[in-house]
């Protein structure tokens, strides 16, 4: 069996690049360091580390290890703290991450509930698009967290579904997605329209949906700026550099004055609330959810 004290070490490497930096942020000698990366390569039989340059990297294997043991850590930690929490020894946590638009939205009047109705609870956030918010609920360095996923229901089977790889979803939110332009245009969610303009694209998972979008209208989009920024995205198109497209939570958090956004027919947007591992929820993720259920805005029909 593993040693979970050799396993965190790895970790350390992994997250600070040396073990020099690793003994230092564990408080350990750096030859303590050392002896437990060998112990961990003899009791996998693998090679973990090795040397690049005048330092060290980790090898496959050793960056397959530390991943997961960085989830299991991780687990292990949320085991201690919901147990802690059970039996009375600190007061009630909940860790949530989210991204940028419902950080904007959703989120503020969800803590502000909670804040009214148990001051004592310690509400925590993190700042994650969605695929880093999934790694860190996994990993347990938060409880909830709160992703999208898009869906045309011209071209997709059937909405998507909140399941993940062990973790449960609870939909929040189904809302439209815009197509934006500058306000001197004349307002139209016709995509094909646009086929000759500069696009503004986002992070890479939204840039695919966008992609696609763009492939139904029958064309390929010449994406001209790059950026995950809703207000740089608006400031943008309002000084006619590109269109672009935005879902509603990005409108409701800021919006340009000097932009038009018209929806996009059958482009969805569905934010989900996960939680991890089997139900029941412990009671302060469980309050969570329905809070931020609560504060969304055209709460989903689903």
């Amino acid at each position: 069996m593993l040693d979970v004290t050799r396993l965190r070490v790895l970790v350390a490497v992994a997250k600070h690049g040396s073990v020099t930096a690793a003994a230092r942020a564990l408080n350990y000698a750096q030859p303590s360091v050392s002896h437990h990366i060998a112990r961990l390569e003899a009791e996998t039989g693998a090679r973990l580390l090795q040397r690049a340059g005048r330092g060290i990297r980790l090898t496959d294997a050793g960056l397959l290890l530390a991943e997961r043991a960085a989830e299991i850590l991780g687990r292990l930690d949320a085991a201690e703290n919901e147990l802690a929490s059970h039996v009375g020894l600190r007061q009630g946590r909940v860790r949530l991450a989210a991204f940028p638009s419902a950080l904007g939205t959703i989120v503020p009047a969800a803590a502000a509930c909670l804040e009214a109705e148990s001051p004592g609870m310690d509400l925590m956030l993190a700042e994650a698009e969605p695929p880093e918010a999934l790694r860190m609920l996994r990993a347990g360095y938060v409880d909830v967290a709160l992703v999208f996923r898009h869906y045309q229901q011209t071209a997709d089977p059937g909405p998507p579904r909140g399941d993940d790889e062990g973790a449960r979803g609870t939909l929040l939110l189904d809302e439209p997605v815009h197509l934006i332009t500058a306000a001197a245009e004349h307002a139209s969610a016709d995509l094909a329209a646009h086929a000759e303009h500069r696009w503004i694209a986002g992070c890479e998972r939204c840039r695919g949906y966008l992609l696609r979008q763009c492939a139904l209208a029958g064309f390929t989009p010449k994406i001209a700026f790059t950026t995950d920024d809703y207000v740089a995205v608006q400031a943008l198109v309002a000084a006619g550099l590109g269109v672009a497209t935005l879902p509603d939570l990005a409108l409701r958090s800021a919006r340009h004055p000097g932009i038009c956004a018209a929806p996009i027919s059958g482009a969805r947007r569905h934010v989900f609330a996960m939680t991890y591992g089997e139900p029941p929820d412990p009671p302060a993720t469980a309050r969570l959810i329905e809070v931020l259920r609560a504060a969304t805005p055209d709460r989903a029909a689903a």
